[in-house]
């Protein structure tokens, strides 16, 4: 197995179709204890005990520092260590330019880049401790082609923001052992697509996928346990594409 008593720590993975959730549920399948935060606490704790007994589950708003530093004191308290942290919580809003208001871009960037910034500083110091480490932040291919199906511009704006936020991360924690990586998926079928595409918008944009089909949330989380897993020992400050051949040139 994989992760081998490997502690994970995933965010935003309570939702029975999402990308986190098939990243714990294939976590745990390698021996790891998975750890799944999300907003609701009893959704997240139902989600980890679908995992066994060896799993847990705490509410946290990753767009609230404290509260991001004291779930991961629980964590380590409770574990002793923090090996993998999955920055997966997001959301979208499928708005046009001058559509956006202020509020609109604050929620979305907060959840999106503050988050990815508030639990990578909450665990950080852990895995200096330890010498090692690996995160890996969700960011998404409307970061690298501009606009999405589900995503409006301030969407592709903050995706964007975790690229580089990843990279930066990467150079500066490289010498201490920690690994920073992203993952960019292409559409993937999630709740959040569930109902909103027809026939005709499916075919259109299979159109421009070369594998022809949607992604699935089991997709992002192989390449999650690629990167969580020792077989990418030597990799940090990439990102991996999980499109289907959306992007190439």
């Amino acid at each position: 197995m994989l992760l081998s008593n490997k502690v994970c720590v995933i965010t935003g993975a309570a939702s029975r179709r999402g990308i986190g959730r098939a990243t714990a549920m294939l976590f745990a399948l390698h021996g790891s204890r998975t750890v799944i935060l999300d907003l609701n606490a009893e959704l997240t704790a139902e989600a980890a005990a679908a995992l066994g007994s060896a799993h847990r589950g705490y509410a946290c708003d990753v767009t609230d520092k404290e509260a991001c530093r004291t779930v991961v004191e629980r964590i380590v308290e409770e574990f002793g260590r923090i090996d993998v942290l999955v920055n997966n919580a997001g959301i979208t809003q499928p708005l046009r330019t001058m559509e956006i208001d202020s509020e609109d871009y604050d929620k979305v960037l907060d959840v999106n880049l503050r988050g990815t910034l508030y639990m990578s500083q909450a665990a950080i110091p852990h895995m200096r401790r330890q010498r090692s480490g690996s995160i890996i932040c969700i960011s998404s291919v409307s970061a690298q082609r501009g606009g999405g199906v589900f995503g409006g511009p301030h969407y592709s704006a903050s995706k964007a923001g975790v690229l580089g936020l990843a990279k930066a991360m990467a150079r500066e924690l490289g010498p201490e052992g920690i690994r920073v990586n992203s993952i960019a998926p292409g559409l993937i079928d999630t709740d959040i697509t569930d109902g909103k595409l027809t026939e005709e918008m499916k075919a259109e944009i299979l159109k421009g996928i070369p594998l022809n089909r949607l992604g699935e949330a089991e997709d992002v989380a192989r390449a999650c346990l690629f990167l969580a897993s020792d077989l990418s020992s030597y990799i940090t400050g990439a990102v991996i594409d999980v499109n289907g051949g959306m992007l190439i040139h």
